[in-house]
Order: C-alpha cells, then sequence, then structure tokens
C-alpha cells in the first residue's frame, strides 16, 4: 500500500513539474516570475517618469481622466490651454512598465487614460502596481468627466457638468454648472452648484458625507431614498420631510429641477456656496 501511495506522489509531482516548465517555455513564465521578485524589491533607486503635455481647447471642450491609480488634482482659469502634467513612480522600470498612460487631445476633447500594459502572468497577478499622480490645468469652459480614480479627485471652478464614477477616495468640486452625476464614490462629497439645469444632479452609491454648496437664487427639488443617514439645511428657504425611514423629501426655494440620491451611507447638507 505505501509503495502505492508513494507511486502516486511522484506521478503527480511529475505532472505538476511537466506544467511548470511548459509554461516557462510558451511564456517565459520562470523567467518572468525572477523579474516580479526582483521588481518590486524596495530599494533607493525607485523609478519616476514625469509626462507634461500642453494642448489648446475650445470652450466646452470635454474633458476625461479614467483608470487613474493615485489622486488627481485640476486647476482651472480664464484660458484656452490645458497643460497635462502626470507624475508616475514605481519601485523598478520594470514595474513601471506594467502600466500606461494614454493622452489624446483634440480642440474639442482632451482624455488622459491610464491602463494596465500587456505584460505576463505573474506580474498581472503578483507584481505590484506604480501610482500616478495627475494635475491638469484647463479652462472653466469645459465639461468633466472622471472615471475609476483610485485617489482624491479635486478641482477647480467649473463651468460645465461633471460625471464622476468610481472614485476610492474624497471627491471636492469648487464648482459645477449644469448636470452632475456621483455615482460609487467611497469618500466624502462637496461640491458647489452654481445652477441646476433640466439633466438635474444624480447621486447614487455613495459611502460619504455629501455636502451641497448651492447658490443664491438655485431652485430644485430633492428626493433621497436608501439613506443610512440624514438630510440636514444651513439654507433659511428650504423644507425638508421625512415621510419614513430612510426617506428624504425637500424643496429648495420655490422648486424646480431635481436632485435625486439613493444609496447613501452617510449625511446630505444643504449649504450656501
Amino acid at each position: 500500500m505505501k509503495k502505492i501511495i508513494l507511486v502516486v506522489l511522484l506521478v503527480t509531482i511529475a505532472g505538476i513539474a511537466g506544467v511548470v516548465r511548459s509554461r516557462a517555455k510558451t511564456t517565459g513564465g520562470i523567467r518572468n516570475w525572477s523579474q516580479v521578485v526582483d521588481g518590486d524589491k524596495s530599494s533607493a533607486s525607485d523609478v519616476r517618469e514625469d509626462i507634461r503635455k500642453t494642448y489648446e481647447l475650445s470652450p466646452g471642450a470635454r474633458v476625461e481622466v479614467a483608470g487613474i491609480n493615485g489622486g488627481v488634482k485640476i486647476e482651472t482659469s480664464d484660458s484656452k490651454t490645458a497643460e497635462v502634467y502626470v507624475e508616475r513612480n514605481g519601485k523598478s522600470q520594470e514595474v513601471l512598465d506594467r502600466r500606461k498612460v494614454i493622452i489624446d487631445a483634440t480642440a474639442d476633447s482632451l482624455t488622459v487614460r491610464a491602463e494596465s500594459a500587456n505584460t505576463s502572468f505573474f506580474a498581472r497577478i503578483f507584481g505590484s502596481n506604480p501610482t500616478e499622480r495627475v494635475t491638469l490645468r484647463l479652462p472653466r469652459e469645459i465639461s468633466l468627466v472622471a472615471i475609476g480614480i483610485n485617489g482624491s479627485l479635486i478641482t477647480g471652478v467649473i463651468n460645465g457638468s461633471v460625471e464622476v464614477k468610481g472614485v476610492n477616495g474624497k471627491v471636492d468640486i469648487a464648482q459645477a454648472s449644469g448636470a452632475a452625476t456621483f455615482k460609487g464614490i467611497n469618500g466624502n462629497i462637496a461640491v458647489a452648484l452654481k445652477q441646476i439645469d433640466r439633466g438635474g444632479v444624480d447621486i447614487s452609491g455613495i459611502n460619504g458625507n455629501i455636502e451641497l454648496r448651492l447658490n443664491d437664487g438655485v431652485n430644485a427639488d430633492l428626493e433621497a431614498h436608501g439613506m443610512n443617514g440624514n438630510v440636514v439645511s444651513d439654507l433659511p428657504n428650504v423644507s425638508i420631510d421625512k415621510s419614513k425611514h430612510g426617506h428624504y423629501t425637500a424643496q429648495i426655494g420655490s422648486g424646480g429641477n431635481s436632485i435625486n440620491a439613493t444609496g447613501i451611507n452617510g449625511n446630505i447638507r444643504l449649504t450656501r456656496g
């Protein structure tokens, strides 16, 4: 019986060894594993790459920032020039090569997107990724789309709409005008709204507190469902009704375009912008 068990073990070990050798021949698995281990070692010679670009944008251009493994800061001014600065950091050049930053620009749009490069199986599973810190200096007359940010998002005044989805960090919008969307945010939100157009404000799946800073003259109707928190107001012209647990309605001023909030794990505060 012992001999049979020993034979089974030997056959199993041989089979595993054959798979590993085959993987090493076809994909360079053993070599890549060594690169993963060596490439992720911390050292005094960590690698940094800086990307700087400048473009001209037309008023109302669409700016998209997506897939960033780090924080995003956006400064705005009365200008037509867009300046892009990306700082990338990794423990080695091999780690840095695991991701790439793609920048596309026309007069009507600017996209700054980071994504995984075509790396080995072992690097994707076991390797660390580099970080990106993005700083943009943009015209105020834009619409902003930010998707998949693993860090905070902080912007200056934007005279256009904003769409923010999938952010793992705080979101602070100095000002937006028109429609606004916030979905899947793991952090606090603070946004000033100059006005709300027919597109309204849509807020959902937020794990944090929300502060809506409303300019004088903003009239809106707020409805919140699935609230694990409260709706409170510092404004004199707001009436709040809590008809049942987790459900709030509020008339802001004379009422108007909608502010819808669902699935909020935190409080909503209405205050002056």
